[in-house]
Formats: structure tokens, sequence, C-alpha cells
């Protein structure tokens, strides 16, 4: 099965975090990246860029509209994602306990559908 693991950055513990704790999570997010690809877990990754520069588009009573940012008000950000296999939602979880990422927030592990 897939899943994907969404990461949602706290900023607060973004903005805090130093130029050397960054660059050890970005070198250890890589090696983790290649550990999933070794045993055939990985399917794709990507970072998004700041929420400042998203727009969020809805349609109602048939007219379209764009604001600018993320529609929810939170805490956390959606700051990137990762698509991996597993056998299980139990095997996923684990998967995703590994990344370094959830330092800075953290990650929500759901199914696909319609793979």
């Amino acid at each position: 099965m897939r899943y994907l693991c969404l990461v949602y950055i706290d900023p607060t513990l973004a903005e805090a975090a130093g130029e050397a704790e960054w660059a050890a999570i970005d070198r250890d997010s890589l090696a983790f990246n290649e550990s999933l690809r070794r045993s055939g877990q990985y399917l794709a990754s990507n970072a998004l860029a700041d929420p400042k520069t998203a727009k969020t588009v809805r349609i109602r009573n048939g007219e379209r509209s764009w604001t600018d940012g993320p529609f929810a008000e939170t805490k956390e950000y959606l700051g990137g994602f990762f698509l991996i296999e597993a056998r299980d939602l139990a095997e996923a979880m684990e998967i995703a306990g590994r990344s370094e990422i959830a330092r800075m927030g953290s990650i929500e592990v759901r199914e696909t559908a319609g793979f």
C-alpha cells in the first residue's frame, strides 16, 4: 500500500533552529530518502515553498475565487511530503517516525486511494 506522509512545520521551531541544525536535518533527510530507496519503499518526496507564496482557490455557487496563503489558520504549516510503500499503517508510521524533519513539527501519515 502507498502512504502519503505530510510534513507539517512549526514555524516557532523552524525559526529558532540555527543553520547547523537545518544542515543536519537536510543531510539526515537525504540519507533517510536513500535508505528508503534501497529498501524499495521510496516513491517520491519534495519540500514546499514558504506558505506566504501559497494561493488557495475555492468555487462557491459556480464562482471561482482566489485568496493568498493557506486557508486554515493553524500553528503548523504544510512544508513537504514523502510518498512511501509500506505493508500497512503500522509500518508506514514506523518509517515516518524515522524522519528527522519531525523535529521541526509533525508528520501526518495517510493511506492513498486510487493507486
